[in-house]
Order: C-alpha cells, then structure tokens, then sequence
C-alpha cells in the first residue's frame, strides 16, 4: 500500500513528506487509515541528539482514524471501525494484567525505540530504504498506520473521529493521572504545574472529580486564561515569587492534597513538592529531567512522591470514558486543539515549541 508519511530523518532535519510503501498486515497487525493525529511533546524525544530513536522514522503517537484492513488473529476489530491508537502494551506481565499497562516492562522497547521488533521492516523508500514506523506501536504521522489489538481502540461512530487523536496519549495522560492514579475526590484540592495539553486535561478532569481548590501555574497568560475557562479555580504565573506559598495560603495554610507537575523542571518539581499538606502526593508525568533535588524532611513529614505512565489508564476503558464526558459537555478537550494539513508539520511543531497552540492535530487525509 502506499502512504504518504512526514519522515524525521536526522534529530535536527525540518520534516518531509515522503511517499512510501507499507506491507499488509501481519498477524496481530492492524492498519489504521488516519483522520487525525496529535503532535505531543514526547514526539520531541526524536530530536534528541544520538541513536535513542532510529532514523529515518514516522513520529506520531495520537492517531485516530478508521480500520483499513486486519491480519490474522484480530479479534474485535474490523474495516471501517472507527478507532483512537494509543500506546502499546505486552498484555501478558503482571503489570498488565493488574491493569496497568504503562508500567509495562517492555514499555520502552515497544513504544520508544521505533524499530520493528522483529527485525523484519513493514514500511520502506521507494529505493527499499527502511523507513522506521513502530514509535509507540504506531507512527501515525501518515495516511496510514500500523498499530496492534493492544493499541487501536474502538471508539463510537458519532463523534468527529479527527479530534480524538490526543485522547490516546496527552489527554488521557493528564486526565487518568488525576482520576485514576493520583484519585483526586470530590472537596480535594491540586496544583497543575504546566497549562499545556497534558496539564490543562488535569484540570478538567479535576473539574469533573469535583476539586474544590483547583490551582493552574504557567508562564503563558494566554494558557492560564484558558484554565480558568476550563475550571480552574485559581491560576498563578509561575514567574511569580514563592509560588508554593501561594498556593499554601489558597488552601487555607496546610497545603494541597495533590500536585502534579508536566514540566520536568527540578525547581518547579521542588515546588510542586514543597506546596503540598502532610500526606499530600505529587504526581511526576513530565519527559526531560535527569535528578530531582527535594527536601528530605518534606517526606519525612509524610508525603509523597509519584512517577506516573499514561495515568494508570487502561486506554480501551478509559478513551471511552473520556468521550462520554466530552458528549456530556464535562469535558471539552476540543477547546485545546489546533489543526493543521499533515504538510505544515513543521510549523504545527514551532507553534506548539513557542506555546502559541496547545494542541496541534495533523490531518493526514
């Protein structure tokens, strides 16, 4: 089959749009033809210097789109299914099969690394040039995409099908890491460092656990506006001095039960820390830091420190969940989202690096 596909072939190279070949698929294989596709920040880890993400290589990891043809040993899923592609999972450790996929042990191998895992190439140049297309077991930055049972998920009819895209990775981040992990309650109160996709899902999602203190801290006027808008119930410039001060007074002295940081910058990770209460829990989803400098004694006074994967989701469940709320107007994701032809790639990537979009969605079709 041939696609059309934007192809990072150096860490420091614009896009391109290339016309490829994809083989049909396999066993456990599915092909998705893309509506729509989110560019997410972990896209960037293809631009880091060194071989950690193979080139040439097809980004993308928020696909949405209907089913264009199964291979055998499918079962669920058939053409013209309407379906949102998340990130990839085993299916068979103990992590999930206790519904906890992100914690998957071969999560890196099966998401981050991009290459075929059998070592057998499913797209190519039109001189046979490999071209790699398994990043987060889908590479949909492309007409067409690839992806398994684990990670297409079959979402209903009636709803436009080229927005879901960012429910399979940011949205569902943000959103699952404060209903599912961090399991924010109604009269709790959280702090959300970073207004961007992944932060501003947080928020809404607050909003839906009915959060009475909800706090948004970013360097964007613009994005702490729209947390407002989104149910925010307080927001600070993160520019501002003695932010975990603020944040202390907000709630009444104590501190919040919850934080939960998208930055990855230690000193803000040490305030997301330092704002919270006594058996408060900061959660960490941020891509980026090597260390983390906390103050010891804050732990000791009981709180806690959590790493947390794709918010604990299970994305067949969860990506459904999320839709239901956004058709009952709880939570409308949509308002994040700009979209742009899969061809302005380049600038949809500079617009969301300046913090000009929150969201950019590529229409590949």
């Amino acid at each position: 089959m041939r696609i059309d596909a934007a192809v990072l072939r150096a860490a420091d190279a614009p896009y391109t749009i290339e016309t490829l070949d994809l083989r049909d698929p396999g066993p456990g294989e599915v092909v998705v033809r893309i509506a729509g596709v989110g560019m997410c920040h972990t896209d960037l880890v293809g631009r880091v210097p060194g071989d950690l993400v193979p080139k040439p290589v097809i980004l993308g990891h928020e696909g949405s789109g209907t089913v264009e043809a199964v291979g055998p040993g499918v079962p669920g899923l058939s053409p013209g299914d309407h379906v949102v592609m998340s990130f990839d999972s085993c299916g068979t450790c103990d992590n999930c099969r206790a519904a906890l996929p992100g914690n998957c042990p071969r999560m890196a191998a099966l998401n981050m690394v991009a290459a075929p895992l059998d070592g057998t190439p499913r797209v190519t140049a039109a001189d046979g040039e490999a071209v790699h297309n398994r990043w987060f077991g889908q590479s949909s930055f492309a007409t067409y995409a690839l992806g398994t049972p684990r990670n297409v998920v079959p979402v209903r009819p009636d709803v436009p099908l080229e927005l879901l895209g960012p429910l399979g990775c940011g949205v569902q981040t943000g959103a699952a890491s404060v209903l599912i992990s961090l399991g924010v309650r109604a009269g709790d109160g959280i702090a959300v460092f970073g207004a961007g996709a992944v932060g501003l899902a947080a928020v809404m999602a607050a909003r839906v656990a009915g959060a009475t203190q909800i706090i948004a801290v970013d360097l964007h006027a613009s994005r702490l506006d729209l947390a407002r808008e989104l149910g925010a119930t307080h927001v600070l410039n993160g520019a501002d001095d003695d932010i975990a001060g603020q944040i202390r007074a907000i709630s009444g002295g104590e501190g919040v039960q919850y934080s939960f940081d998208t930055t990855a910058v230690p000193e803000v990770v040490s305030t997301a820390v330092a704002c919270l209460r006594t058996t408060g829990v900061c959660g960490l989803v941020g891509v980026g830091a090597k260390e983390y400098r906390l103050d010891a004694n804050l732990l000791l006074m009981g709180r806690t420190v959590k790493g947390i994967i794709e918010g604990d989701a299970v994305p067949h469940t969860f990506i459904p969940r999320m839709i239901e709320l956004w058709r009952q107007g709880r939570f409308p994701f949509d308002r994040l989202i700009q979209t742009y032809p899969l061809d302005q790639i380049n600038q949809a990537e500079a617009d969301a690096a300046s913090g000009r979009v929150v969201k950019p969605v590529l229409l590949p079709n």
